[in-house]
């Protein structure tokens, strides 16, 4: 019998890769994740900023997969700004016609698909004038006369400019544009990963049941925050590596209300929001807008002064803190003997469920509101060895502090 011809070393090589790129999914908390599918789901274009090789594009790539939408990738860099304005094609008759502007056969293809992620990578090693072209690509979608249909998503990559080959600064107005996330390798993700299971993207399931109020919400928090804060509105940082990051701006303002809404009518983590706002506001804005959202959520302090024994205080004490404060001004605005003394029993709960640093400041004001004929109530001695070790604390930490700067 003969023997069977040994397949040939490519046919095995290839069986051998086959095997390598064979790799499951599983689902799996993360921040980074959760926000760039969120991001993809408003419909906003979407900048993740990560060094070289740390997964952006296999993130997408599995983002594609996993949404069953067609990837579309533009490597900005090797491209000319015609190839994003449009190239000039001559018709029969331009004096009378003009001269339309015809897109590249990628854009076709994803007119043709209807949907799509269209994903620019390398965009920070793309010289100004290319830039210049992508304006009108990621805010009005046009590429020449031809407009990429809504079910086409935009997502770009980009290495910070120390890493980048040949980098360039993002110009203001196409970062802009963006949501900017930074993109970070997980050690466990990778190790996982490469034992032949990543985490799956999956979009964020809306209740609808919340839509109404998750706009409320977004409209209010951005609202309110700009009323009391209207330098916030349009600040152009001051260097040209911060301009090309996320800053506030109307335009950015506005994707950020998107953004609350969609996070949430998905019920989004704090963390996740916190992504989000500061990818597109920039950090400081987007922490002012965080501790007002925060803010936003506390107890009203005439209920809590109605039913001090009923009142139900936040768990994370710089808002505890806050809702203290709230008190102790409701007292200031309508000063009486009963809501003084119902504010000293909630400084007392404060105290006994919680750090009592918490309610030093509160109990310094509280107690400056005292008028004369106001007897001091006996639950101020339930929280009067608290604060008074909680001042100890403070003094001998900064006794130490000063003795270690002496000594330096």
């Amino acid at each position: 019998m003969p023997l069977a011809a040994p397949m040939p070393q490519l046919d095995v090589a290839a069986e051998l890769l086959e095997l390598l790129a064979a790799t499951t999914t599983e689902p799996r908390p993360d921040d980074r994740l959760a926000a760039l599918t969120l991001t993809v789901a408003a419909d906003l274009p979407v900048l993740l900023w990560g060094e070289p090789g740390i997964g952006k594009t296999a993130a997408l790539t599995q983002l594609a997969d996993t949404l069953g939408l067609p990837l579309t990738t533009v490597i900005a860099s090797v491209h000319e700004p015609s190839d994003f304005a449009g190239l000039p094609v001559l018709g029969d008759d331009p004096a009378v016609q003009g001269v339309p502007m015809a897109p590249p056969d990628w854009a076709v293809r994803l007119v043709r698909s209807g949907r799509g992620l269209l994903f620019l990578d390398e965009l920070s090693t793309a010289p100004p004038a290319v830039q210049a072209a992508l304006l009108r690509l990621v805010l009005e979608r046009r590429i020449g006369t031809l407009q990429l249909p809504p079910g086409v998503r935009i997502v770009a990559a980009a290495n910070p400019r120390s890493s980048a080959a040949d980098g360039w600064e993002l110009s203001p107005p196409l970062a802009n544009r963006f949501v900017h996330l930074p993109w970070q390798h997980d050690h466990e993700v990778v190790v996982r990963g490469l034992g032949g299971t990543w985490p799956r993207a999956v979009l964020p399931e809306l209740d609808p049941a919340r839509l109404p109020e998750a706009v409320s919400l977004a409209r209010r928090a951005v609202c309110e925050l700009l009323a009391v804060r209207p330098a916030l509105v349009h600040r152009l940082p001051g260097n040209d590596a911060q301009r090309g990051g996320a800053w506030p701006s109307p335009r950015s303002w506005e994707m950020t209300v998107r953004l609350i809404a969609f996070a949430t009518a998905a019920g989004a983590s704090r963390e996740v929001l916190a992504l989000l706002v500061r990818g597109t506001v920039g950090d400081g804005p987007g922490l002012e807008l965080m501790a007002a959202m925060d803010r936003m959520d506390l107890p009203d302090p005439e209920a809590l002064l109605a039913d001090p024994a009923a009142a139900v205080l936040p768990e994370r004490g710089d808002l505890r803190q806050a809702t203290l404060e709230g008190v102790v001004d409701a007292v200031r605005r309508r000063p009486d003997r009963a809501r003084w003394d119902a504010a000293w029993a909630l400084l007392a709960r404060a105290v006994e469920s919680g750090a009592p640093d918490v309610a030093v400041v509160p109990a310094t004001a509280l107690a400056a509101l005292r008028q004369a004929d106001w007897e001091v109530p006996a639950t101020i001695d339930r929280l009067a060895g608290a604060v008074a070790l909680s001042r100890r604390a403070d003094r001998a930490v900064a006794r130490v502090a000063a003795a270690d700067g002496a000594r330096r």
